[in-house]
């Protein structure tokens, strides 16, 4: 046999090979080498690369689709002859350079997603072993009737598969503009139907009456008083827990304005000791708030910030550790609360949101000052998160009908109609607003 003879080039010592472009590395696997010309350019451009693959075979394969990738034009790394996954797993990675994907619970929700997409569902095969330029809308629907499938079954909700199907109409849109495919095999797909799938039902609306405010409050801070001033704080304003559990009281850069009686809300906290510096919206708000809303923040810091951890942190609503205070905190108090002051009906943190739309519009605070406090960008999104009452309806319904008997349309109503529903016989003035949610 004739000795192998090993040549020091391109930072590996290497063979030539029976095929053209293609060296074996003394310590093992192969290097390639090709030229071809780059159309973005008009120059010639070289291709190199050390592969760990097992034969020549599979390393020119390698050199010769690289090659032409080139003189297609494709984007760097990327390939219309890559699969599924491979494509979907690069641009998730892409997007998250690009800080596309911002937060860790969106990481969460493409890794998900991605799993059911890549590696199928229950008996619903994943897309992720065909070629990129190879799907179908046959394909597409295929995947979306076994999904349709497992709908019907109770398996998964809508709403989370509509979730998937969104992202996979993003991932085959800008494969079709960065690989310049001929077509998008998801576009005009219709999202799966959600008019059977009740989030919010009459029996479970997730929402509180001003009554059942005052009383689910006044119990919090009875058993739970280091939640407290946070459920107070979601009710008075609507913001979000994620939107909570970030502000700071002091520091270089407070989000408590305790002189001017004001409140920035500029980030989101989701998971661990993670945040963004903004909020889940993008918008940044400044909520001037009533003198007995910082007092339960001042209580809240002289009574419940007990360790020394807590007392240094510059965090609101820190935890016994000085970090941000977890998803749960609220959850099991709200469970427990609920029970104790008799509520039918299941209340979650996110019910605050919720209440403080339905009190707002029942205490006929305008619909533009209402979003200016909670952070709803649009009227619509503000008509989402509210539970019209059948107080406010029967009210309604009779002011129409005394307008009716009057005879006139315009003006003031007939004597003895006030606002009735939920504003009769609740306290007016701040002294009272006090004594109804819990606040000593």
């Amino acid at each position: 046999m004739t000795e192998q003879k090993w040549t020091l080039r391109w930072n590996s010592w290497i063979s030539p090979t029976k095929v053209p472009g293609v060296f074996r590395r003394k310590e093992g696997g192969y290097l390639v080498r090709g030229r071809t010309k780059d159309p973005a350019t008009g120059k010639d451009k070289e291709v190199r690369k050390a592969l760990d693959v097992e034969s020549e075979a599979l390393a020119l394969k390698w050199l010769e689709e690289e090659l032409e990738r080139v003189r297609s034009g494709a984007s760097a790394g990327l390939s219309p002859k890559m699969r599924f996954a491979d494509y979907a797993l690069s641009l998730a990675e892409r997007k998250l350079t690009a800080k596309e994907i911002k937060s860790a619970r969106g990481r969460e929700r493409w890794k998900y997603t991605l799993e059911h997409l890549i590696g199928g569902t229950e008996d619903v095969t994943g897309l992720g072993e065909l070629f990129i330029d190879e799907i179908r809308p046959t394909h597409i629907e295929a995947w979306r009737t076994g999904i349709a499938r497992l709908i019907g079954a109770g398996t998964y909700a809508p709403t989370t598969t509509n979730g998937w199907l969104i992202i996979l109409r993003h991932i085959l849109k800008r494969a079709k503009r960065e690989l310049q495919l001929p077509f998008n095999a998801a576009e005009g797909v219709p999202c799966f139907d959600t008019s059977e799938h009740e989030t919010y039902t009459e029996e479970e609306p997730n929402a509180l009456t001003g009554e059942e405010t005052a009383a689910f409050l006044a119990c919090m801070k009875e058993e739970f008083p280091g939640q407290y001033a946070m459920t107070f704080l979601g009710f008075a304003t609507g913001l979000r827990p994620s939107s909570m559990r970030p502000l700071r009281r002091h520091g270089a850069t407070p989000d408590v304005l305790w002189d001017q009686g004001a409140i920035l809300v500029r980030r989101s906290h989701v998971l661990k000791d993670e945040f963004m510096k903004t909020t889940k919206t993008g918008l940044r708000q400044r909520i001037t708030v009533p003198a007995e809303v910082m007092d339960v923040l001042r209580w809240h810091i002289d009574t419940q910030l007990v360790t020394p951890e807590q007392k240094a942190s510059e965090l609101l609503f820190p935890a016994e550790d000085g970090s941000f205070r977890s998803e749960s905190f609220l959850r099991k108090a709200f469970a427990i609360v609920g029970g104790l002051i008799g509520l039918k009906k299941k209340f979650t943190p996110r019910g605050m949101r919720r209440t403080f739309n339905d009190l707002a519009r029942v205490a006929n605070v305008e619909a533009l000052v209402t979003r200016s406090i909670s952070g709803h960008l649009t009227e619509q999104m503000r008509e989402h998160y509210s539970t019209v009452s059948p107080g406010e309806q029967r009210e309604s319904i009779g002011r129409v009908l005394r307008l009716v008997q009057s005879g006139t349309s315009d003006g003031p109503l007939p004597e003895g109609t006030d606002d009735g529903g939920m504003h009769r016989g609740m306290p007016r003035g701040s002294s009272g607003m006090h004594s109804r949610l819990g606040v000593r």
